[in-house]
């Protein structure tokens, strides 16, 4: 009987949840088709990088299909993704609402494993489950700009290390995916993401450069708030996530590899 009712109270949660997001989604539809279009283009970039290593190094294209063990492995690794994304911590140089977390591991580990599309795969269900679990406190908006950013590192850094396993092309990889990630980061924020962010919560853009000027004297307006904020905090993310899958990767691939 009290299974009954842990099983019709997280029943009655979920339903809750999922209300309550279907009232956000039906207050900004055109940002959620926005983001859906972004999300195929970037599925579409994944598939085409495939096609373009298995052309270039004479291997099958994996993306065609998704096996059971395949599907096994991206499962556990969007779990672990969301669970490390719970654990997030602000950084000194940043106002308080950038917070730092390492959900991009797991996903990361996934694209070197399984190629591009299995790590586009694995943030989009990161982003799913989360809000299913902690619903949005953005109106989307946030969960948008992990995502994003996110295949921003993913796909290039993915790209360059499938189209040679090497450890000197995982270097170049993920060094050239943390310098895109920080580009689509700023470009991201100063366009969309921060007037998007302002409107949602009827704020004034001011308010987050205020935060900005509070942790560095040197910004001042919109242009230094990113490259003196924004820029440097995904530089500084997307670095660590790198050098920690460099440190783990080879250690736990032969696990992974064993299971595809």
């Amino acid at each position: 009987k009290r299974e009954t009712i842990s099983m019709k109270n997280v029943f009655v949660t979920v339903s809750e949840k999922l209300s309550k997001l279907a009232d956000v989604a039906r207050g900004n539809v055109g940002f959620l088709v926005l983001s859906v279009l972004v999300i195929l283009v970037l599925l579409a970039s994944a598939y085409a990088a495939e096609a373009y290593i298995a052309k270039k190094t004479g291997t099958k294209h994996k993306g065609e299909g998704l096996k059971v063990r395949r599907m096994t492995i991206i499962s556990m690794l969007s779990a672990l993704s969301v669970i490390l994304m719970l654990f997030k911590f602000p950084l000194w140089f940043v106002p308080s609402f950038y917070t730092i977390d390492f959900s991009e591991l797991p996903v990361i580990v996934g694209a070197f494993t399984l190629g591009p599309v299995a790590g586009i795969i694995i943030e989009f269900v990161k982003i799913v489950l989360n809000l299913l679990i902690n619903g949005t406190y953005t109106a989307f908006v946030g969960e948008f700009a992990n995502f994003i950013i996110g295949c921003a590192f993913v796909i290039p850094a993915s790209f360059f290390y499938y189209l040679k396993k090497t450890r000197k092309n995982a270097i170049l990889g993920l060094s050239i995916g943390t310098l895109v990630a920080a580009f689509a980061g700023g470009i991201l924020n100063a366009y969309m993401l921060l007037p998007k962010y302002a409107e949602v919560m009827g704020t004034p853009i001011s308010t987050f450069i205020d935060a900005g000027t509070e942790k560095n004297q040197l910004i001042s307006g919109m242009s230094s708030f990113i490259l003196l904020g924004v820029t440097p905090f995904n530089i500084f993310k997307y670095a660590m996530v790198s050098a920690i899958t460099l440190l783990i990767y080879k250690k736990i691939s032969h696990i992974l590899k064993s299971n595809k």
